[in-house]
């Protein structure tokens, strides 16, 4: 069981807390962190892109031009790929990107992945995760305060209007209900600020 240190808003120590191993000592396992990542990244794509094949171009098929003594090319349709307007060679159509992967697989990447967080001393936690006012001034000195490197991912059970609105001009700063919380968003960011709170919520979640 891990013991780590608790802060506040202004990186100061305000407690300790002891790590549950069943969330935070779990085996890195990176090929299923890796199947998760890609699944959750293809899941994304929309996949609905589509051009037009030269069937399915509007306008008639009748030949161009007869077929000798112009001194051009034959040609027996102007709905050709090499005419302006005419259709796509291997015209992209809609599909699905999506990839499934089992409910289980995901809670043990996520675990593996915040483990490994834990044992890369990446992981921070606050006694709780509040914005008094919606001023990007105040999320910047939150992040001055720690003097991170790299992009931080801030979970906590709830986020105010004030919070979101104050990190959103915060390229490198994010923020997630630990109910949404992903492998993905976990890897993406060097940092990982835990809420007493969330980390409450992942241990008997996952008890």
């Amino acid at each position: 069981m891990a013991k780590v240190k608790v802060y506040d808003m202004d990186a100061k120590e305000v407690g300790s807390l002891n790590l549950k191993d069943e969330v935070f000592g779990v085996e890195y396992n990176e090929p299923l962190i890796h199947e998760v990542v890609v699944a959750y990244n293809a899941n994304q794509r929309q996949g609905n892109k589509s051009t037009l094949t030269r069937s399915e171009v509007r306008g008639h098929s009748a030949k161009p031009y007869r077929q000798k003594g112009t001194g051009r090319a034959r040609q027996g349709s102007t709905k050709g790929p090499q005419f302006i307007g005419g259709g796509v060679v291997f015209a992209p159509k809609p599909r699905d990107f999506s990839k499934k992967v089992n409910k289980q697989a995901k809670r043990t990447a996520l675990l593996s992945a915040l483990s490994q967080k834990l044992a890369q001393n990446e992981i921070t936690v606050l006694n709780k995760f509040e914005i008094a006012s919606a001023k990007t001034k105040d999320a910047q000195k939150f992040l001055n305060a720690f003097k991170f490197d790299g992009p931080v991912l801030v979970v906590s059970t709830q986020n105010s209007d004030n919070e979101l609105r104050a990190i959103s001009n915060i390229e490198k700063l994010n923020a997630v209900t630990v109910e949404l919380l992903n492998v993905y968003e976990v890897v993406a960011n060097k940092n990982v600020v835990l809420t007493e709170s969330a980390i409450k919520y992942l241990e008997e979640a996952n008890a």
